[in-house]
């Protein structure tokens, strides 16, 4: 299948998550096209997309919210799974927790959603990230656990298959 993996990441940290997700999808025998959620315009050609993005103040980033929004008749009518990734370490995992995904997920019909604790390197953040961030009393380094991140891409990749013979030809075709 063809799989969309479009990622929202303002600091590398979640694109590093997504090539992951790419990785293992590809060892399972997918075509997957890993993209910035800006430079999408379409998620036709498409079989399955694989949504993600940064979560910052209880929010994903706006280019991931903009695409889902923009392509929502498109993904309604594929496999979408959806993935987040945050700081999520005590005290700071509530506010890492993001808002919108239920609604977000209800609107594109995604069949689950992943949270993945993220990374933190004070040193790349802006002034204003830097001062949420100290209220937030989030712990620097990286937190994230590609293992956890690998076998959840193994359970897409399990579920895609099971969905393969499903599809509608409309969608399942070589580009």
């Amino acid at each position: 299948m063809r799989i969309l993996l479009a990622v929202a990441s303002r600091h590398h940290g979640t694109w590093e998550i997504g090539e992951v997700i790419a990785d293992r999808l590809r060892a399972r025998g997918h075509a997957v096209d890993q993209r910035a959620p800006e430079d999408v315009d379409t998620v036709t050609g498409y079989d399955a997309v694989v949504l993600g993005s940064a979560v910052y103040t209880a929010h994903w980033l706006p280019v991931a919210r903009d695409l889902a929004a923009r392509c929502a008749d498109g993904l309604r009518e594929r496999p979408v799974w959806l993935f987040s990734s945050g700081l999520a370490t005590q005290p700071a995992n509530s506010a890492n927790s993001p808002l919108e995904v239920a609604a977000l997920r209800d609107r594109v019909g995604a069949r689950g959603h992943r949270h993945f604790r993220g990374r933190l390197d004070r040193s790349v953040l802006s002034f204003t990230e830097r001062a949420i961030i100290a209220g937030g009393r989030a712990r620097e380094g990286d937190h994230r656990d590609m293992t956890a991140v690998a076998a959840w891409a193994d359970e897409v990749a399990d579920q895609l298959a099971t969905l393969a013979v499903d599809l509608p030809e409309a969608i399942s075709h070589p580009v």
